[in-house]
C-alpha cells in the first residue's frame, strides 16, 4: 500500500513532489480540500450570477481586462483562453518536468482560492496517475502573468486538444481520452485562467534542478576527494578548527564530508612527511568553493518549497465579495535564485576541470596524461578538452535571464521575470556538469592506479570499485566517449551517489552529520 499525500492541506516538499511524480507516493484530495474546492467554485458562480465585474471571470485578459464578457460567454472565454495561449515552440520539455507541473498545479488549486471545479482537478490527477503526460513546448514563457504558454499546452488535453506522451508514444490527446472512454472536461467561468496563471513551469524546473544539483554536489565531494588522493594532496585544509573560524554552513559541511571520505587512507599516510607545503586551490579550497555552491542550492530549495505551498494564480477568490487581482503569478522570487544556482553549478564544473588538468601534468609521481607510453598514446589529454568545452559552454549560459525584461500585452505586463529561461538554463548547465564530473571521476580512477599497492579510504575504494564495474583501467588509447557516457549515466541516474551513501551507512560513517537542512529533500 502506497503512502498518501493530501493535496491542498499538507505541506509539499521537494522530495514529496518528486515521489508523487515518480509514482512512489499517491496524491489524493481529502474531504477538507474537497470542501474548499467546492466553496471556491460556488463563489465564482455567485460572481457570474451577480453580474459584478471581476477580472478573468467576466472580462477579457491582460490589456483587454476592461472588455466586459456576457454571462453566456464566460465559459466559452475559458476554452478560447487555452487555445489562444498555446503558442509554445521548440522541443517538448522532459516528461518528468511536465508531470511535476501537473502535481504542483493540483496542490495550488486544491487550496481553494482559484474557483476551479472538483471534476477538473480530479481529471488532472487522473493524468498523473495514468501517466498520460501532456507534451509541453520548452519556449514561450516570459515568467510573469504566469507561465502562460507552457500551462496552456499542459491543459489542452483537458479539453481534448493537444498531444500527450503515453506508453512511450506521442499521441493526440483526444484519441487517448477515447481509449479510456473519457470525454473532454467542460470548463466553467475562471477555470481556464486559473489553469494557465501560475509559476508551475518555473517551479517544476526548480524542483528537478534542486534534486539534480544536490546529486552533483554530493558527487563532486566524492570525486574531488579521489582526485586529491591521486595527487597526494593533504587533508589538513579540512580541519574542523579552521572552518569554525569562518563558519559558513556549506564550507563546514564539505570539510566534514572530506574528512570522513579520506579517513584512514593508506595513500594519505604514505606522504605525511613530504616536502610539499600547500596544494593548488582546486584541492585545498574544495570546502570554500563546493560549500558556496551548497549555500546557493539551499537558498533555492528554501524558496522553491515556499512556492510549492503557495497560490500563484490571479485573481485570488477569497469570497464572492472579496477578490483580489494581484501579482502572485510573477516569477521573480524563483528567477533570481535559479540564476544564482546557474553560477553555483557552473563553478563546480570549473573547479572540477582544474583538478582534471592537475591529474594530467605528470607531477607528483603520475605519468604525463596518465598513460605509460604517452606519445604513441594521447592518454587522458583529450577528455580534458571536453571538460574545457563544457565549462566554457556553461559560462555562456550564466548570463542571468532575470536581468532582462521585455514588456508584453501592450505594456500592461510591463515587467516580467524571464524565470522560465533561468530554469531551463540551469537544467542545461547540470547536463554539462554531469559530464564534467564523469570525466574527472574516470580520470581520478586512472590516476589512483599509479598509487598501487597503496589503498585509499574504504569509502573511496568503494567508489573506485563502482566505476570499475563499468570502465576498466586504460592501458592504451580507446574511444573514451564510451567510458564518459557510462559514468555520466551512473551520476545522472543518482545511483553512484546513492551507492556510496548507502555504503557509508553500513559502515557507520556519517558523511552528513549535523547538516540535515542540506539533505531533507
Amino acid at each position: 500500500m502506497k503512502e498518501v499525500f493530501h493535496y491542498g492541506t499538507e505541506q509539499l516538499t521537494i522530495g514529496k513532489t518528486i515521489a508523487i511524480a515518480s509514482g512512489q507516493l499517491k496524491g489524493i484530495l481529502d474531504e477538507n480540500a474537497i470542501q474548499k474546492i467546492k466553496k471556491s467554485q460556488k463563489e465564482v458562480e455567485a460572481i457570474v450570477e451577480s453580474n459584478r465585474t471581476v477580472y478573468g471571470i467576466n472580462t477579457g485578459f491582460g490589456i483587454l481586462a476592461n472588455t466586459k464578457i456576457s454571462e453566456e460567454d464566460t465559459a466559452t472565454l475559458q476554452y478560447k483562453l487555452l487555445r489562444s495561449h498555446s503558442v509554445g515552440v521548440g522541443d517538448a520539455i522532459p516528461a518528468e518536468v511536465a508531470k511535476i507541473m501537473l502535481v504542483t498545479k493540483v496542490h495550488a488549486l486544491a487550496k481553494g482560492y482559484s474557483g476551479v471545479k472538483l471534476e477538473t482537478i480530479e481529471r488532472i490527477i487522473w493524468h498523473i496517475e495514468h501517466n498520460v503526460i501532456p507534451l509541453v513546448p520548452e519556449k514561450g514563457s516570459v515568467g510573469a502573468s504566469g507561465d502562460l504558454a507552457p500551462l496552456a499546452h499542459l491543459f489542452l488535453p483537458l479539453i481534448g486538444l493537444g498531444k500527450v506522451s503515453y506508453m512511450g508514444k506521442a499521441l493526440e490527446a483526444g484519441e487517448v481520452l477515447k481509449q479510456f472512454s473519457l470525454s473532454p472536461v467542460r470548463l466553467g467561468p475562471k477555470e481556464g485562467l486559473a489553469l494557465i496563471n501560475g509559476t508551475q513551469f518555473i517551479l517544476s524546473y526548480a524542483v528537478k534542478c534542486i534534486q539534480r544539483m544536490h546529486n552533483c554536489l554530493e558527487a563532486a565531494d566524492i570525486i574531488g576527494a579521489m582526485s586529491l588522493e591521486a595527487l597526494k594532496g593533504t587533508n589538513a585544509p579540512f580541519d574542523e578548527r579552521l572552518h569554525e573560524l569562518r563558519p559558513f554552513s556549506g564550507s563546514k559541511l564539505v570539510a566534514q564530508r572530506l574528512r570522513v571520505l579520506l579517513k584512514n587512507s593508506d595513500i594519505m599516510r604514505a606522504h605525511l612527511d613530504c616536502e610539499r607545503v600547500q596544494d593548488p586551490y582546486s584541492l585545498r579550497c574544495m570546502p570554500q568553493v563546493h560549500g558556496a555552491s551548497r549555500n546557493a542550492w539551499l537558498h533555492l530549495k528554501e524558496l522553491a518549497e515556499t512556492e510549492l505551498n503557495s497560490v500563484t494564480d490571479n485573481p485570488v477568490i477569497f469570497s464572492a465579495d472579496d477578490t483580489i487581482s494581484g501579482g502572485n503569478f510573477h516569477g521573480q522570487p524563483l528567477a533570481l535564485p535559479l540564476d544564482y544556482c546557474c553560477f553555483a553549478a557552473a563553478e563546480i564544473g570549473n573547479i572540477s576541470d582544474r583538478r582534471c588538468y592537475l591529474l594530467l601534468e605528470g607531477k607528483w609521481g603520475l605519468p604525463v596524461f596518465l598513460m605509460k607510453n604517452a606519445g604513441l598514446n594521447c592518454g587522458f589529454m583529450i577528455p580534458q578538452y571536453t571538460t574545457a568545452a563544457l565549462v566554457t559552454e556553461n559560462k555562456t549560459l550564466c548570463f542571468p535571464a532575470s536581468a532582462d525584461s521585455i514588456p508584453t500585452s501592450l505594456g500592461q505586463e510591463d515587467h516580467v521575470s524571464m524565470g522560465s529561461i533561468s530554469g531551463r538554463k540551469l537544467y542545461k548547465i547540470l547536463d554539462n556538469l554531469e559530464y564534467i564530473l564523469a570525466i574527472e571521476l574516470v580520470t581520478a580512477c586512472q590516476a589512483i592506479e599509479f598509487r598501487r599497492p597503496l589503498k585509499s579510504s574504504i569509502i573511496l575504494e568503494h567508489a573506485y570499485e563502482q566505476v570499475r564495474r563499468f570502465v576498466s583501467y586504460a592501458e592504451e588509447d580507446r574511444i573514451f566517449s564510451d567510458d564518459i557516457n557510462k559514468i555520466r549515466q551512473i551520476i545522472h541516474d543518482l545511483s553512484f551517489v546513492k551507492d556510496v551513501n548507502e555504503f557509508t551507512g553500513t559502515h557507520h560513517l556519517a558523511l552528513n552529520s549535523g547538516f540535515d537542512n542540506f539533505f531533507n529533500l
